[in-house]
Formats: structure tokens, sequence, C-alpha cells
């Protein structure tokens, strides 16, 4: 089986405990407008070509599952003496389960810890091939309400909470991050609206992530318009303002 792969980043140390290598995979459900991965919403390759330095790289390719266990288990002996492990992102990791669980399975039956970072936007059925093989899910959540998921979003608002919701009652350890993005979720009162939802799910911690413009280059190199190149990154003192309203609730934590 293959999966549909845009890039594969080697000795991470952002996406998880310790040393990981994060496999980004093509293809979202979702069309978030601040997306800082612009190259991974199509499921087609497309070219990105960076005229600062003249350079192209080509985004997209189907790889087998058999060549994606090789790759990543060059780097087992730094897994396993950092705790670390592999990442599979996006995109929607998720539209590609049946090949998820394959090289999933594989990694957890080496002893290699799985992260999915998903925004969660499927069928619960999809959750339930991976789960016996995922140590944790990064569970991205954006918004409170159906209207803003459905028409800023383009997702489900009902199905993204009741699969947050029933991974929790399973039992499966899932890190809630939410991506603070200036004038739609940033509000006292949309914040507060946020962590009551969160908090119905069962969630009792969440990363919060202050909006940055480092994928806006993507956005141009794509031939793509950004629509939050004019907006500039969130404060320090507004996203401390923002993670103490959802310290009332939850264990926060700022990504820096």
């Amino acid at each position: 089986m293959e999966l549909n792969v845009s890039d594969i980043q080697h000795f991470s140390l952002g996406d998880g405990d310790g040393i990981r290598t994060t496999i980004f995979l093509k293809g979202c459900n979702l069309h978030c407008p601040w997306c800082h991965n612009p190259e991974t919403l199509s499921p087609l390759p497309q070219w990105m070509r960076f005229e600062s330095t003249n350079l192209e790289e080509l985004c997209g390719s189907m790889v087998t599952v058999e060549e994606l266990i090789e790759d990543v288990i060059r780097d087992e002996d730094f897994y396993i003496e950092s705790g670390g492990g592999v990442t599979l992102s996006g995109g929607e990791a998720m539209l590609q389960a049946d090949g998820i669980r394959l090289l999933a399975k594989a990694l957890h039956d080496r002893g290699i810890s799985v992260i999915i970072d998903t925004a969660g936007c499927v069928p619960y059925s999809e959750f339930e091939k991976v789960n016996p093989y995922i140590d944790c899910y990064y569970y991205d959540w954006k918004s409170c309400n159906e209207k803003d998921y459905a028409n800023v979003i383009g997702g489900n608002y009902s199905l993204i909470w009741n699969n947050l919701r029933q991974l929790i009652e399973d039992g499966k350890k899932v890190r809630v991050r939410v991506p603070l993005i200036p004038g739609f979720n940033t509000s006292g009162p949309y914040s507060e609206r946020m962590c009551t939802c969160l908090k119905q799910a069962g969630v009792t911690s969440v990363d919060l992530l202050p909006f940055h413009r480092l994928g806006a280059g993507k956005y141009h190199a794509l031939g793509l318009t950004y629509a939050y190149q004019q907006t500039p990154p969130l404060s320090i003192h507004i996203a401390e303002h923002i993670s103490c309203i959802y310290r009332k609730y939850f264990d926060t934590t700022i990504e820096k």
C-alpha cells in the first residue's frame, strides 16, 4: 500500500517528545485560511518555486509503506535514546487511515512511538483502525461553533467534537492544540466558549499555538494568495492574556 507524502523531516524536535521523524501526508479536507503548510492541502503533486533562491521543490509523491518503514527506522537508535519516535502530520493524516494503520502497526511492533496530528474531521471508524497502534493524538481544535467550522474552516463541528470526546472516552492520550488566530478565536468571550466546549468533551490539558506567518513564503512559491499576509504575529501579551482564560479550565501551555 502507498501513502501520499508531501515531505519527511528527520531529527524533528517540535512534533512531540524526543527526536522524531515527521511524515507530512498530502491532502486535507479543511481549508483553514491561516494554514502554514499550504503545500499539503491539495492531494495532487505541486511545485513550489522560491524566487529569492531560484530553487524548485516538488511536493507530493506516492511512497509505499515498506519504503517509509525502511526510511524511518534508520533513526531508531535516536528514538530509543531520546524517547522520541514518528509523528504523522499533514495535511490531514487520518484521510489515509488504511495506510497509516499498516505503518503505525509496524512501528508499534518495533516499540517505536507514533503520534498522529489531526483536525479530527473524519468518521470515528477511521480512528478505530489505528487506535491500537497510536501513542498520542495531537488534536487541533479551532472553533467553538458549527458556523465558523462550516464557513471559515470547511469542517463539521459536531463530528470533530464527538471524535474528540470518543477518543478520550476510549482512553487514548490526546493533546488538544488550539491555534490562536487574530480576529477569529482570540477574544475573551470566544475563548471562554472554546473552553466550555473542550471541557464538555472531557479535555484536561491544552496547548496554545500563537499565530505566526512562517508559512507565508510557501503561498507565494505555490502561486497562491495568503489571506493572513498582512496580519501581524500574535503578541506575547495577548497570548498570555488568553492563556489565563484557558488556565481556569485546563493545564495549559503556550508554544514558544
